[in-house]
């Protein structure tokens, strides 16, 4: 017979969870957007998923205080940069928060939002279907509407708090 926990199970601490999910290696893809004056914005995200393939959908988990979601709400599009594995530069880029980004890097106006072509393998233009509270991050649903690729470049990796390549076969 199994005995019902008579204590609810606490949360671990957020160090403590950002250890375990350093664990779980994932592509690294800068998410993009434009206001409505037509002013660029972009972060580096880790934290995204397919949804569904019908309607093809996918997810992005941006920081609730980042200008860059402000403006992907403003605008309701985004693209989804995945970086290529000679990208981590963009990816740090990103993820400073510099104002000058867009000025460092070529880049080119896309349907959902800014394309950073040289530095991808593959970018996805979303529609906003819906959010979601995520606490201290919001949960933003995209509806696929355009796919770009470039099979031939090698995906950029983060994990274990380093940045790495898809391995050849």
């Amino acid at each position: 017979m199994t005995e019902t926990p008579t204590t609810t199970p606490q949360p671990v601490a957020s160090d403590e969870f950002r250890t375990l999910m350093s664990e779980f290696p994932t592509g690294v893809s800068v998410v993009t957007t434009h206001d409505l004056a037509g002013r660029p914005w972009g972060m580096t995200c880790t934290a995204l998923c397919s949804l569904s393939a019908s309607p093809p959908a996918l997810l992005v988990c941006l920081r609730a205080e980042s200008p860059t979601l402000a403006a992907l709400l403003e605008s309701g599009t985004f693209a989804v940069n995945l970086l290529h594995g000679e990208a981590r530069s963009t990816a740090e880029l990103f993820a400073s928060g510099d104002a000058d980004r867009f000025d460092r890097l070529p880049w080119s106006p896309g349907p959902g939002g800014p394309h950073l072509v040289r530095q991808t393998h593959a970018i996805a233009d979303c529609g906003v279907s819906r959010t979601a509270d995520g606490g201290t991050h919001t949960v933003v649903f995209g509806e696929v509407v355009g796919v770009t690729t470039t099979p031939e470049r090698s995906p950029l990796l983060y994990g274990r708090r380093s940045y790495g390549t898809w391995p050849e076969a």
